[in-house]
């Protein structure tokens, strides 16, 4: 009984594929790093391959895998948190104000996470206000700074857990990430009606003597209140100044003195510096 032609005739496609797949890659090698492919992800937008929104959405998976909680956490002076000990109606009103759907939960200091609580669990208090609060409170989960957003990422959708309190290195809390923070990462900025404008910058002073500032802060106030005098006839923002100074859009980890400051780029979004370290100059000493 002569052999089935069916098996043979599907490895000699097999076997063709692999050496046409060979020689593609050989003629034309794969990219040797991450900027490479986003240019050819860029080329593959040109050429009507794929759209913008996909190009924009595969470059942040990409980018998300270099980035830390640290990049993308709300500083924790930002931070709305619910103290145990408050009233249930003034927990109530910072509920409504902020729209949030979760909030860590402090006793006596503010380091003193306790818990999580859900705004929709507060309501149970109102059809049996002798419930405890604590009772509704849910286990806080904590990163360190330097978790990577791919990993976290993967803990968020594992433990339906979206929030998360971020720890420094010396073990204090730096800020929160909730999932909405790694997914804008990759979509972009996520807005809903309850989304408000911000206060055009914010300087924060750390624990370690050094400050926090976002790229947007006015250049006027940063010369106010680190009693500098950096130029702005022709840039508004801090963010925009540096990266005229420096002749290409900052990336992290740069580092830029001016006016016997040192700015450290800790994280970028849309081509431009969300958030600055900013710490004096170290002196040189005199030759």
């Amino acid at each position: 009984m002569p052999p089935s032609p069916g098996p043979q005739r599907s490895l000699r496609q097999e076997d063709k594929r692999g050496f046409l797949q060979k020689l593609a890659e050989f003629i034309h090698p794969g990219p040797d790093s991450i900027a490479e492919l986003i240019g050819i992800l860029a080329e593959a937008e040109d050429n009507d391959i794929i759209n913008a929104e996909s190009r924009v959405m595969l470059e942040g998976v990409m980018r998300i895998a270099n980035m830390s909680a640290g990049d993308v956490m709300v500083a924790a002076p930002r931070m709305d948190l619910l103290d145990i000990d408050a009233p249930y109606e003034e927990l109530l009103h910072i509920i409504i104000d902020t729209a949030h759907s979760r909030f860590p939960v402090y006793e006596d200091d503010r380091e003193n996470i306790i818990g999580i609580l859900l705004a929709k669990d507060l309501l149970k208090l109102q059809r049996a206000p002798e419930h405890n609060i604590r009772a509704l409170l849910r286990p806080a989960t904590f990163v360190p700074e330097s978790k990577g957003l791919n990993d976290l990422l993967r803990e968020f959708r594992g433990n339906r857990n979206h929030l998360a309190i971020v720890i420094d290195e010396f073990g204090r809390m730096a800020g929160l990430i909730t999932i909405e923070d790694v997914l804008e990462e990759i979509v972009g900025e996520i807005e809903d009606e309850f989304d408000e404008v911000e206060d055009e910058g914010d300087i924060y002073a750390l624990a370690d003597n050094t400050w926090r500032v976002s790229g947007d802060t006015p250049i006027e106030r940063i010369n106010e209140s680190f009693t500098v005098k950096l130029p702005f006839d022709e840039f508004e923002t801090i963010g925009g100044l540096i990266a005229h100074d420096m002749g290409h859009v900052p990336k992290r980890g740069e580092i830029h003195e001016a006016e016997g400051l040192r700015f450290i780029v800790l994280h970028t979004k849309g081509g431009a510096v969300k958030w600055f370290k900013v710490m004096p100059a170290p002196q040189q000493d005199a030759a």
